[in-house]
């Protein structure tokens, strides 16, 4: 498991990841107070909270932004399966700085946060929910961008800028939340649709076999995958390809003609309008 720390002005950018054959376990902790907010863009996760005589635990936590206090005291203990890419994006601030930040700043960690700022523990849990798709998209640009130097900084500033001002903009209820009106049940039922299309990248079911597969008719399914994942059925399906295709080429391990085949795409031509599109470099770039 790796870990990049990048430092921007009044906060700390962690960038973790982990891509192996084998599973990982892996212990990480602070040695400060700090206020943080965790965005798992990817992977399959079991995450353990050590602290004390206390433990909590978080389980497949793609697509999980969480925040959190914690110490010195508390131990982060990632199980990261076999097979599944990793990365997650840690927003870190020092609790002295926080405080150090401007007025109408600080107002909104007292109004939203307030329990992590003034901690009553070693690690105190505060609000936890799963992204929608701007803050995936924003994770996703993190870890697939190509600048350099202070470029590179620049822009980690930016989408920093917008995962937080995202992440309070759920927690204070400004941002609409379609959602809420998706039964339970059907939630699940969803989430196994997602679940397929993943797996089954290159040689998708159509709309009927996936309503079929899940127990749900056609309508709620376009309707509703949508509204949960922020995309369509199959504009979801081509962005888990692309996120793929780039993935496979920054390991150096494949053409670009076998990444394409590799997610579904017979066109080389399509597969390259496609990825120019979602990344604005070309598939050649990636490999350079």
């Amino acid at each position: 498991m790796t870990r990049d720390f990048i430092e921007i002005n009044d906060f700390v950018v962690l960038l973790e990841y982990a891509d192996s054959k084998e599973e990982t376990i892996d212990s990480c902790g602070f040695d400060e107070d700090v206020i943080a907010f965790a965005f798992y863009g990817a992977g399959n996760v079991d995450l353990k909270v050590k602290y004390g005589t206390h433990q909590k635990s978080y389980n497949n936590t793609k697509g999980l932004a969480m925040s959190f206090f914690a110490n010195k005291n508390v131990d982060f203990v990632h199980t990261v399966s076999k097979h599944k890419k990793l990365s997650c994006v840690v927003i870190l601030y020092s609790l002295k700085n926080l405080k150090e930040l401007p007025d109408s700043e600080r107002e909104v960690y007292s109004q939203y946060v307030n329990e992590l700022i003034n901690p009553n523990s070693d690690y105190v849990e505060g609000p936890t929910f799963y992204m929608d798709h701007n803050m995936q998209n924003a994770v996703d640009k993190i870890f697939t961008n190509t600048y350099e130097g202070p470029a590179r900084s620049l822009f980690l500033r930016s989408q920093v800028t917008e995962l937080l001002a995202h992440f309070f903009a759920k927690v204070s209820g400004s941002a609409k939340d379609k959602t809420k009106t998706i039964k339970n049940t059907d939630r699940e039922k969803l989430y196994e649709a997602k679940e397929i299309l993943t797996k089954n990248m290159e040689t998708p079911p159509s709309i009927a076999e996936l309503s079929r597969m899940i127990g749900l008719n056609d309508f709620k399914l376009k309707k509703n995958f949508k509204e949960l994942f922020g995309f369509p059925v199959y504009k979801y399906l081509q962005n888990e390809r692309l996120i793929k295709a780039h993935d496979l080429l920054s390991s150096k391990e494949v053409t670009i003609q076998e990444a394409a085949w590799s997610v579904g795409y017979e066109s080389l031509s399509s597969f390259s309008n496609a990825f120019i599109k979602k990344y604005g470099f070309r598939p050649s770039e990636v490999k350079s």
